[in-house]
């Protein structure tokens, strides 16, 4: 009976099952008539964590019955064909290659569509065998990770507007909730308004309950700075945001709850208009943006310690982007991530990334500020 076959994938599926795969099920049992809207709500306003969800939302609907459990099988093979066979809701498949095989997460040819999910297993071998090596994550049940994603899409100078930008803002979006982050989320804002996003999220209250942050801007650009809106070609007050206010905003200084916690910082935005295929230096001229700020003698910190970032291209030249499917550089995040994150730490994760630029010569992320002192691993689904 379809309410003993839940029953018994009921583990592995509060294991392995990503929070953004819930909301679907959520919105699709809805749909169905299985759950009401006081049923859907409960399952996500009730449970913070991930795994918490995952088991009232298996449990409620094998409570219903076999027609219910049936309904839900088949949404979990609709949205999750990988799950379906790892939960063995598909006896014949399980031969076939499924998501946790070892195998296909060294197969760039087969790109999974969400992210594989880590083993309690694995996360329990590499805390054990490197602890002193890695970041120890926060246990799922009391932490509240968040992510800040800025996309501006829509410019006063409409020759501007940046197609296939929203596409890779759902990407993303997607990504790091797959990852277990809560995704504080802007569109369209000026310079002065990004800064002010991006110092009133480095006080959000939450970071003191997080292991780490990601932060996500995605605009037209330039070297060093990041466009607004309201940018005008020659406007001798540009509407910019200067990249390095991200670094100060969560520096040791200003953000004391993420001290010695990750800080990933990803952009998409171009750092100027020249070929990718001429290198440039990453000198930035001008004076050091940390002049007449006090040292920090008392505490001893790092003033800056725990980034890193990857820019989508080399100083002074230009990122391509599809006006359907997206950036190239957000494309490739995702697949990446999709495939590795599971085993992964995040160095190693952005090294494959620029790997797949190595045939593309405009083009090639950097990485930039690595203050990071062990390896970040992200443990997805744990």
């Amino acid at each position: 009976m379809a309410a003993d076959n839940l029953f018994n994938a009921r583990k592995i599926f509060i294991d392995s099952v990503t929070k953004t795969v819930i909301k679907q099920l959520l919105d699709d049992l809805l749909e169905d008539k299985v759950l009401n809207d006081e049923e859907t709500d409960s399952v996500t306003e009730e449970n913070s964590a991930r795994a918490e969800q995952a088991r009232c939302l298996i449990d409620m609907v094998r409570k219903k019955g076999v027609k219910a459990s049936e309904k839900m099988i088949a949404r979990v093979q609709e949205r999750d064909p990988g799950l379906h066979d790892k939960c063995g809701l598909a006896p014949r498949q399980l031969a076939q290659m499924t998501p946790s095989s070892p195998q296909l997460s060294q197969e760039e040819e087969h790109p999974v569509s969400s992210v594989i999910p880590s083993t309690k297993d694995f996360k329990e071998d590499i805390l054990q065998r490197k602890r002193h090596e890695v970041y120890v994550p926060m246990d799922e049940s009391g932490r509240k990770r968040l992510a800040l994603l800025i996309n501006n899409v829509e410019f006063d100078d409409e020759n501007m507007l940046r197609r296939g930008a929203v596409k890779d803002e759902e990407n993303m979006e997607m990504l790091l909730s797959d990852l277990g982050y809560d995704v504080v989320k802007h569109r369209n804002l000026s310079g002065q308004e990004m800064d002010e996003a991006v110092k009133a999220f480095s006080k959000r209250e939450e970071h003191s309950l997080s292991d780490s942050v990601f932060v996500v801007m995605m605009s037209h650009g330039e070297l060093g700075v990041i466009m607004g809106v309201h940018y005008k070609e020659g406007d001798p007050k540009p509407d910019v945001f200067p990249i390095n206010n991200i670094f100060i905003h969560l520096n040791t200084e200003n953000c004391k709850a993420l001290i010695n916690k990750p800080k990933v910082i990803l952009i998409q935005a171009c750092r100027g208009g020249k070929d990718g295929s001429v290198w440039v230096s990453d000198a930035v001229p001008g004076p050091s943006p940390y002049l007449g700020l006090e040292s920090d003698l008392i505490r001893r910190e790092h003033k800056e310690k725990d980034f890193i970032s990857l820019l989508s291209c080399t100083p002074d030249t230009v990122s391509y982007r599809d006006p359907k499917m997206g950036s190239l550089f957000v494309q490739h995040i995702i697949e990446t991530f999709n495939n590795y994150a599971h085993n992964d730490h995040i160095e190693e994760l952005f090294r494959k990334v620029m790997g797949r630029f190595k045939d593309f010569p405009r083009q090639m992320p950097t990485k930039d500020r690595a203050t990071l002192t062990k390896h970040f691993y992200l443990f997805p689904g744990l």
